[in-house]
């Protein structure tokens, strides 16, 4: 399939649309198994929410919290958020009930989690691996593809057992954790090929579009073909670092840029406004290798050492991918966008692990919006400061890897519909969502 620019007139698939695309997902190979869920507290009184409601809810709730939260994630099953209390705090359970949550008493408090995190950063940042919080957990999880070994292997395992088994876990990945860098409906620039994530419209009103940073800093100029003339210039690029996202302008400024992501057969989703993830959330991929794959949200604040660099602050996922997919979107079904396609291991036949930049943190530091949601609001997923990795590459601008500052989400938690049961993938490609 090649890019193309869609004109105004081309139809967008939105409302029932939208729910044909979510049947259609649940038809689509899975990455693996999906992966057991801890058991909420029984006899619980909590009301029905979606994916896109538990994020705001989330939002409101650890600030109201403080220390006493410790972490959330959504129950796909029961269609419940699940909010971590540390420390027996029966105030803060009441809270999150009153809400319309879930509590659950967790040993590890976010705080302490950071903490650990920073540990790892300091002790172990070893090329291969990557950790994430885990909140069904209460744990860290480290991660290891397969050139860990050795020495570096037994540097990490010290590492982690030096926290203690109840704070953090390691396993083995399957491949390598590495950038993708061939697409599928692509861009192309430098020798590389990428894939287009969202279109946007820059703080100075012009057309624009987000994709991976690991494709920004290879090519400063990228066309829509392969061998064909520029069509879009780098504005800003930031891997490795504070995130993996490059804002590209089009050099034509009459260019239409439809907030939608092509999702093949001629239907479109068009895409709101940007939204933050929640653990256990259902998510569409959309990359230029390998189509349209789904799966689910499982961490936050990840922090991925890859060959170039450690890269923080980026949502994991068990959506497949392979190269080509960089940049790539990662929505929801309604028409959230959530993520850009960072990086990972495995692939869509054997499955793998996929880590996405927040699109929330990467308008916030461009100052670009999308849809007519704006920046949104301020990312769950922030940055770690310990990297131990390369300096940042930086194309076109200063780096500055903000938050955006959005609502607080206040209130008690408003129903949703329909369950979410999901999956999960991860892994930087270079390749373009079709829009």
């Amino acid at each position: 399939m090649t890019h193309r620019r869609i004109p105004k007139r081309r139809a967008v698939m939105a409302g029932a649309g939208a729910a044909g695309l979510i049947a259609a997902a649940v038809l689509l190979p899975r990455a693996n198994a999906s992966q057991a869920q801890s058991e909420p507290p029984s006899g619980a009184a909590a009301g029905k929410v979606n994916a896109a409601s538990a994020a705001a809810a989330v939002r409101g709730l650890a600030q109201q919290l403080g220390d006493a939260f410790a972490g959330s994630y959504y129950d796909a099953a029961r269609q419940q958020v699940v909010v971590n209390v540390a420390g027996n705090d029966s105030n803060a359970s009441a809270r999150v009930k009153k809400a319309g949550a879930v509590p659950r008493a967790v040993r590890n408090s976010a705080a302490e989690l950071r903490s650990a995190a920073h540990t790892l950063a300091r002790t172990a940042t070893i090329p291969g691996t990557a950790w994430a919080v885990d909140p069904r957990t209460n744990r860290i999880v480290v991660s290891a593809d397969r050139t860990v070994k050795g020495a570096q292997w037994t540097r990490l395992e010290k590492a982690v057992r030096s926290l203690g088994a109840d704070t953090a876990r390691i396993q083995k990945s399957a491949g390598q954790f590495k950038a993708f860098s061939e697409g599928g409906d692509a861009i192309f620039g430098g020798g590389a090929r990428c894939s287009l994530g969202f279109n946007v419209t820059t703080q100075d009103g012009k057309p624009g579009f987000l994709t991976a940073g690991h494709c920004g800093v290879a090519a400063k100029q990228w066309s829509l073909s392969a061998n064909g003339a520029p069509a879009a210039t780098v504005q800003k690029a930031t891997f490795p670092g504070n995130g993996d996202f490059s804002l590209l302008t089009y050099d034509d400024a009459a260019t239409q840029a439809p907030s939608a992501v092509d999702t093949g057969a001629g239907k479109l989703v068009e895409i709101t406004g940007p939204a933050d993830a929640s653990v256990g959330q259902r998510v569409l991929r959309m990359g230029s290798t390998t189509g349209l794959h789904d799966g689910t949200v499982t961490g936050l604040d990840a922090t991925v050492n890859y060959p170039e660099g450690t890269v923080t602050g980026l949502i994991q996922t068990d959506v497949c991918a392979e190269p080509g997919d960089s940049g790539g979107s990662l929505f929801t079904a309604d028409g959230s966008a959530v993520g850009l396609t960072s990086g990972g291991s495995g692939n869509c036949k054997a499955g793998g692990e996929t880590f996405f930049q927040p699109v929330t943190t990467a308008l916030a530091a461009t100052g670009a919006t999308i849809g007519a949601g704006g920046q949104g609001g301020q990312g769950d997923q922030g940055g770690q400061g310990d990297q131990g990795g390369q300096g940042q590459g930086d194309q076109g601008g200063q780096d500055q890897g903000g938050q955006g500052q959005g609502g607080q989400g206040q209130g008690q938690v408003s129903g949703g519909s329909g369950g979410e049961d999901g999956v999960i993938s991860m892994d930087p490609a270079p390749g373009y969502g079709r829009q």
